[in-house]
């Protein structure tokens, strides 16, 4: 029974990997965007973390966790034959289903060599697995994601060195000096979690000096390659030893200085140091939350949870991604009510949590955005293209398209000034315009990509006649929820929610206009 839930677990595990949500941005931005434009010849756009003069992001966890398999993909694609470049959208799936992998292998791991007792094992990989965390969060692209498993196997080798005679910890040391670095460049917050856990490494390497000697060459190499990697990227021209010396680029160095400023903060928004605790932790758990305040079952992963817990909230800035690694280390601390019939609800309100949540983030949170890049990439006319309330869309997904189309993100643009934008960059009717597909044949065109729910375009959208903009659906897709698009204090909280699921759904419209001595009918 307990097999067959688990296997029945990690095939929803890889359907939701294959379900094209869009979490953040940041899944592909701070990722896979940045390395596809360094091996294949995809257009990419750098975001600011990348391209300011004190750049806080590191491509050093890149390489190994997106570079590789890209290489490797390009190696068996050029193997084969085939010409020309992969299609960006192959590398994207081919990325989740890596995400997948690497996640139920190395998290499931983790949680099997952490507890020793077997049921406490089961019932722990279950409640994971069971999670809308695991099934979304966990296999998309996020550093956040691949923080989680570093903190994991940063607690593993922990138990495993001070578990360990001298001789035997030294591989263990080696290995955390290399995985600890890894995760500091990945992640600042990082550290966070092992405040706790670190402890229990001082009186074991002040008694094994050869251990202590291992881990800290193991760090500083690791870091000197860290450096090199970051320097040579961002720096303009081929670098030489002494300028690497002289003018280092070290990340998590300005990552923590801009971190530190409220006004760098305020950008992103700022929020009271009880987020973490009280809105994003029991979005995170559901019904899991009252487990850890009622039931916990104190161990170093729930330590390790709490140090990083107290740690981020600190912070001016909480997202709730950014307690992912807490998730299996409290999911794997907690008991489950002794009573058969709490139990019972207990089981119904965490199954019921996490399947809406599941569908809601894993299927339709802003589901349309990679359907619609892939669709804007087929278009041979397409020149100018605007997003309005949407997430950013990932570029390189435009297979090269992007180097004669324009994206512009006008995300939280007024209706009026959307028109206006419109109207500038809008081609001019044609003959063709109005025939089934002939429109792809002009050597130009507008497309404006939008939520259906966007409520403010309805007036526009019929409109035939020979004054202002004319829009012609060419494509939707249904499964898009855009949960930033609620405005509950104006339209209040029904008719809101029927516009944003009734309407649910996002699409594509070419925009044209009429213009004085071109024949449009």
């Amino acid at each position: 029974m307990w097999r067959r839930t688990y296997l029945f677990l990690l095939l929803v595990r890889l359907w939701f990997a294959l379900s094209p949500s869009y979490l953040h941005p940041d899944e592909n931005f701070q990722g896979p965007e940045v390395i596809a434009g360094q091996i294949f010849s995809y257009p990419v756009r750098l975001t600011w973390e990348f391209t300011t003069g004190h750049p806080i992001r590191s491509v050093f966890p890149l390489w190994p966790v997106y570079g590789l398999p890209m290489l490797l993909l390009r190696w068996l694609w050029i193997g084969n034959g085939n010409d020309g470049e992969i299609t960006p959208i192959a590398v994207f799936w081919a990325l989740r289903v890596l995400m997948f992998i690497v996640g139920f292998v190395l998290e499931d791991w983790a949680i099997h060599e952490l507890i020793q007792s077997q049921r406490q094992r089961r019932i722990a990989v279950l409640l994971v697995a069971s999670s809308y965390v695991t099934w979304t969060y966990q296999t998309h692209t996020f550093s956040n994601s691949i923080e989680t498993l570093v903190v994991a196997w940063s607690l593993v080798l922990i138990e495993r060195i001070v578990a360990s005679p001298e001789r035997s910890s030294i591989l263990a040391s080696v290995v955390l000096g290399i995985v600890a670095v890894f995760g500091v460049f990945n992640r600042i917050t990082f550290p966070a979690f092992l405040l706790i856990p670190g402890l229990r490494l001082v009186p074991y390497y002040w008694k094994n000096p050869l251990s202590l000697l291992a881990i800290s060459a193991a760090g500083l190499g690791t870091t000197a390659l860290a450096i090199i990697l970051d320097t040579a990227f961002y720096a303009p021209h081929s670098i030489s030893w002494s300028e690497l010396i002289r003018n280092p680029v070290l990340t998590p160095v300005n990552n923590v200085l801009y971190n530190l400023s409220s006004a760098n903060l305020a950008k992103h928004g700022l929020h009271p140091w009880y987020q973490h605790l009280l809105v994003n932790l029991p979005q995170l758990l559901g019904p899991a939350v009252l487990l850890l305040f009622l039931r916990p079952r104190l161990s170093l992963r729930l330590y390790s949870a709490i140090s990083g817990i107290v740690v981020l909230s600190l912070s001016q800035h909480q997202e709730a991604r950014f307690l992912l690694p807490t998730v299996p280390l409290i999911l794997s601390s907690v008991r489950l009510p002794k009573s058969v019939k709490v139990l019972r609800v207990w089981a119904a309100s965490w199954i019921i949590f996490n399947v809406a949540l599941g569908i809601l983030m894993g299927v339709y949170h802003q589901g349309g955005i990679i359907p619609a890049q892939v669709f804007m990439s087929q278009q041979p006319d397409a020149t100018q293209a605007i997003w309005w309330k949407t997430y950013m869309p990932p570029i390189w997904l435009l297979n090269g398209k992007n180097e004669v189309l324009r994206t512009q993100d006008v995300m939280g643009m007024k209706g009026e000034m959307l028109l206006a934008e419109l109207q500038k960059i809008a081609t001019c009717d044609t003959p063709a315009d109005r025939r089934s597909s002939e429109y792809l044949k002009e050597g130009n065109g507008t497309y404006l990509v939008a939520p259906l729910s966007a409520t403010w375009l309805d007036p526009y959208l019929p409109n035939k006649g020979l004054e202002g903009l004319r829009f012609r659906e060419v494509w939707r897709h249904q499964q898009h929820l855009n949960l930033d698009d609620l405005d509950f204090g104006e339209d209040g909280v029904w008719d809101t929610l029927s516009r944003v699921i009734g309407r649910r759904g996002l699409g594509i419209w070419r925009v044209t206009k009429s213009c004085p001595g071109v024949k449009s009918r």
